[in-house]
């Protein structure tokens, strides 16, 4: 019985830990949705120069990603691997008839610690979550299924168990080490340099 009390205990605190992550992110999530090139990928208006372009943008983020962060994270998520998505962009430019290269970097703050990190892949994974619905809107104002759309595709008919999985890692990582507010940090800090570069980019385009 003593067993099932202290499961219980760590469901809530999962969950107000996970409540209290999207609480304190939440303006910096609204600040990267209100630019206009993000809000152009869910346009019904979208052109495949929008497409193009965003998705040029979101290779940087996620090749940047995999080269500095994953490594860290390697040890705590045994399928991360299966979570790189800079070949599925490299597929969608392609049928673009867009050719990335080089990557440019944005997340200018490579010495950061494994809880950061964390944070940070958060906000990465959340975006193939936000994916399933863009995906839609590819599709109908497009036209691409997951020829052109590999990288909104995300993880197919298995995002949710993908993200369930990782969510369970991340919150247990946070109460074991007590690293709530590091790893807060780490996501925020994402989310702010993703504007960072979208914005830019936007602005010299």
């Amino acid at each position: 019985m003593n067993t099932d009390i202290t499961n219980v205990q760590e469901l809530t605190c999962s969950d107000l830990f996970l409540n209290k992550l999207r609480q304190s992110t939440a303006d910096s999530h609204k600040k990267l949705e209100s630019l206009p090139v993000s809000r152009s990928i869910t346009s019904p208006q979208i052109t495949k120069s929008d497409y193009t372009f965003y998705l040029s943008l979101m290779g940087d983020v996620v090749n940047d990603m995999e080269t500095h962060i994953f490594p860290l994270l390697k040890p705590l998520l045994p399928d991360i691997d299966e979570r790189r998505k800079t070949s599925w962009i490299v597929d969608d430019l392609s049928v673009l008839e867009y050719r990335k290269n080089p990557y440019s970097p944005v997340f200018k703050n490579p010495a950061v610690s494994v809880p950061f990190a964390l944070g940070m892949m958060y906000v990465v994974e959340g975006s193939v979550l936000g994916g399933r619905f863009i995906l839609q809107n590819i599709q109908a104002s497009l036209g691409f299924n997951e020829e052109g759309a590999r990288y909104f595709t995300g993880y197919g008919n298995k995002t949710g168990s993908y993200w369930k999985k990782f969510l369970k890692a991340f919150a247990d990582y946070a109460i074991i080490n007590n690293a709530e507010e590091e790893m807060v940090a780490g996501a925020n800090f994402a989310f702010e340099q993703i504007y960072k570069h979208l914005n830019q980019a936007a602005n010299e385009n």
